[in-house]
C-alpha cells in the first residue's frame, strides 16, 4: 500500500510504495540535527510528487550524499545516497532515504526504530 508524505507547507510531496518494516535513527552530528527518521527505498519505490524545483539539496564532507529539503518550508524530506551496506559506497544500487516523520496518515509508533551510531562510525 503506498504511503504519503509531505512537508509542512505541502510544497514538497512524495508517494513510497509500501510502509516501512523499521526506520533508523542515525547519531552523526547532521542526522542528530536535522531530526530524521529514515526509511529505505529504491529509486523505483520512491515518487517526487511535486516539481523537483521545489526542493534543495545539501551536500557535505565527500558531497557522496545528497540531503533534500523543501526550499519553501526548509523540512528535510529524503536523501539521494548510494548503498552503503557494505561499508562502501555503491554508487550501482542507490538508494532514496526518506524521512519517515514526514510521512501523512502513518503510526510511526508502531514501527521498529532502529539507531546507528553514525557519530563515531563515519
Amino acid at each position: 500500500m503506498a504511503i504519503k508524505g509531505s512537508c509542512h507547507c505541502k510544497a514538497t510531496m512524495f508517494e513510497v510504495s509500501e510502509a516501512p518494516q523499521t526506520v533508523t535513527q542515525c547519531t552523526c552530528s547532521f542526522c542528530s540535527k536535522r531530526g530524521s527518521l529514515w526509511a529505505y527505498y529504491t529509486p523505483s519505490q520512491f515518487k517526487l510528487v511535486t516539481p523537483l524545483k521545489n526542493v534543495s539539496f545539501y551536500q557535505w564532507g565527500s558531497k557522496t550524499v545528497k540531503h533534500g529539503f523543501c526550499a519553501t518550508c526548509g523540512c528535510g524530506t529524503f536523501t539521494e545516497t548510494p548503498d552503503w551496506s557494505t561499508g562502501e559506497p555503491d554508487f550501482d544500487n542507490p538508494k532514496i532515504s526518506v524521512n519517515a516523520r514526514l510521512f501523512d496518515d502513518f503510526d510511526l509508533d508502531k514501527v521498529e526504530v532502529v539507531v546507528i551510531d553514525g557519530k563515531n562510525l563515519w
